[in-house]
């Protein structure tokens, strides 16, 4: 257990409370991290502050995803000179007229770019934020559709995350000390764990059921009404993690092509598949062999390998350059930007990112605060938070309890530290053993699997301190506190059927795919009966809608 007990929680609480009162991220996390060094130093702790900030984009993770997000800037920056985003909402404006249409667009959207979290966000939000405006969903009821789709798919399909998912479980079992003949494959207990990874699978139902039944509550009703009523989409004094059109001024082109969109993400989802996938040691020719010969099974090896064997971050980063690298082509072809041009708007796409970069920074710089506090090389060490909360719940649990526990144990860990990685890799050690001792179950093992995933991710869908909440928010254009604030009534919603459903399976065992659909079917009650109850009390509709002839679309 940490040597800094309670004081450990006081940094990440510190942020977080600030952000949510004061609204300033940037501010609310460098105090958060002082504070952070004043514990650890018994002083002022500048010194130690400025080498956590320093350390958190250090790491070369960091620093390839920092290079991919300042590349994302210029490829956004650059599709809109060329007239991209005009072209999308104009084709949009023809065929998506309906909230409901827009919604179902960006969930199935989501759905579909399940590879990695981070991509996923980037393009689902760039994608959908003029098409969203355009029938006037509010930016965080867009930002709230972009950020419960990405890491809950991510979780569950062939991703970056299910490749870390399998290091960590292959990790804990090895520590179990177990007989080769007594331990399982890590991919089946990541397979027997996915329909215990409840908080993903219903966070992703969550968003179908409120985009289709065009039901909101909470804060997220106010912001659906001030945006179907007045036509704006963020509240008059928000402001948004990222305004292209403030930064960048008109587009540059009379002439806007879809092509000038479609292209660049295209050409950023296969450069950054394809090279995850090389990375990882596929070979075209020897699946092409593999299926000549009629051997499938020889091919779901060589992917199997492939993905869990890959290089995500490096991916990513040369996606996005081929990316920019393809604006650049569109731009000479279709004779709109010169090359000074479009150098100039790539340096400008930099400055759209340059908020988003400094909370990514200092979210990763309060992530090495409450990191472990005996770390390798010169690192600095942190204050052990996890490991203390882990501690203080690691006691004489009974089994049907345990599941529970974990999941909100792991939820805690993640909305103090900003993220799910951390929080898997600091509770999947101490929650795994403690399963197998008293159970000596290979199931149970599993579901704490689930457990912690899905606690890890509502954890972090409820911190303002999160890398992929800033994301989700820098690219739908959202205020990112407005983003936490709105989304975290959905988010508390599903995990709390989650645990009901998990306490359910605890003392009778009944299988995960019949507590599924149950919990759809309360989820989609507690839609209904919220918001018809919410609506009641504020004297307002339970839906906004928007119907021709009221207010247009506000550029705020």
């Amino acid at each position: 257990m940490s040597e800094y007990g309670l004081l450990s929680l006081v940094p990440p609480l510190l942020a977080i409370t600030l952000a949510i009162v004061t609204r300033k991220a940037v501010l609310s996390l460098f105090v958060g991290i002082w504070s952070g060094g004043v514990i650890a130093t018994g002083g002022l702790g500048l010194q130690r502050t400025f080498n956590w900030i320093l350390y958190g984009v250090a790491g070369i993770f960091h620093a390839r995803i920092l290079a991919f997000t300042l590349l994302l800037g210029s490829a956004v920056a650059m599709i809109w000179r060329l007239g991209g985003s005009r072209a999308v909402r104009d084709w949009a404006v023809e065929r998506v007229e309906t909230k409901r249409g827009a919604g179902v667009a960006a969930w199935l959207l989501g759905l579909v770019l399940f590879f990695d979290d981070y991509a996923n966000t980037a393009i689902v939000g760039s994608t959908m934020k003029d098409i969203s405006d355009n029938v006037n969903i509010s930016r965080e009821k867009l930002s709230y559709l972009v950020d419960s789709t990405a890491a809950p798919v991510a979780t569950l399909a062939i991703s970056s995350w299910v490749a870390f998912q399998l290091g960590i479980i292959r990790e804990a079992y090895d520590d179990l000390g177990l007989s080769d003949a007594e331990t399982p494959n890590a991919f089946e207990v990541f397979l027997t764990s996915i329909p215990y990874n409840m908080y993903a699978i219903l966070a992703i139902a969550m968003v179908g059921i409120v985009v289709l039944s065009g039901r909101d509550y909470g804060e997220m009703l106010s912001a659906e009404h001030r945006a179907a009523e007045t036509g704006k989409v963020t509240r008059d004094d928000a402001q948004p993690m990222q305004d292209v059109e403030a930064e960048l001024g008109d587009q540059h082109t009379d002439d806007p092509r879809l092509a000038s969109f479609v292209l660049p993400v295209v050409v950023l989802v296969a450069v950054t598949v394809g090279a995850a996938l090389y990375s990882g040691g596929l070979s075209a020719l020897a699946v092409a062999e593999a299926l000549a010969g009629g051997r499938l099974g020889a091919v779901g090896d060589q992917l199997y390998a492939a993905v869990t064997g890959a290089s995500y971050a490096p991916a990513l980063v040369l996606g996005s350059f081929a990316m920019v690298a393809t604006t650049y082509v569109l731009g000479y072809a279709y004779d709109t930007l010169s090359l000074r041009e479009s150098v100039d708007t790539t340096i400008n796409g930099f400055g759209i990112m340059l908020t988003a970069a400094t909370i990514l920074v200092l979210a990763w710089g309060i992530g090495n605060v409450v990191g472990p506090v005996e770390t390798e090389g010169d690192a600095p060490g942190g204050l052990g938070t996890g490991e203390y909360v882990a501690g203080v719940v690691d006691g004489s649990l009974a089994p049907e309890v345990l599941p529970v526990a974990v999941l909100f144990t792991a939820a805690f860990i993640a909305f103090s530290t900003g993220s799910s990685w951390s929080t898997m890799s600091i509770v999947t050690p101490v929650a795994v053993p403690v399963a197998w001792s008293l159970t000596e179950s290979h199931t149970m093992v599993a579901v704490m699997i689930g457990m912690i995933f899905s606690g890890a991710i509502f954890g972090d869908h409820s911190s303002p301190i999160s890398d992929t909440t800033v994301l989700s928010s820098t690219f739908t254009g959202a205020d990112l506190v407005d983003h936490v604030r709105t989304q975290v009534y959905y988010a508390v919603t599903v995990a709390l059927v989650t645990a009901g459903l998990m306490l359910v399976w605890g003392f009778t065992r009944i299988s995960p795919f019949v507590l599924l659909p149950t919990g759809v079917v309360a989820l989609v009650g507690l839609v209904y009966g919220l918001s018809a109850l919410d609506a009641s009390r504020r004297g307002i509709d339970p839906e906004p809608t928007r119907t021709p002839g009221d207010v247009a679309p506000s550029d705020d």
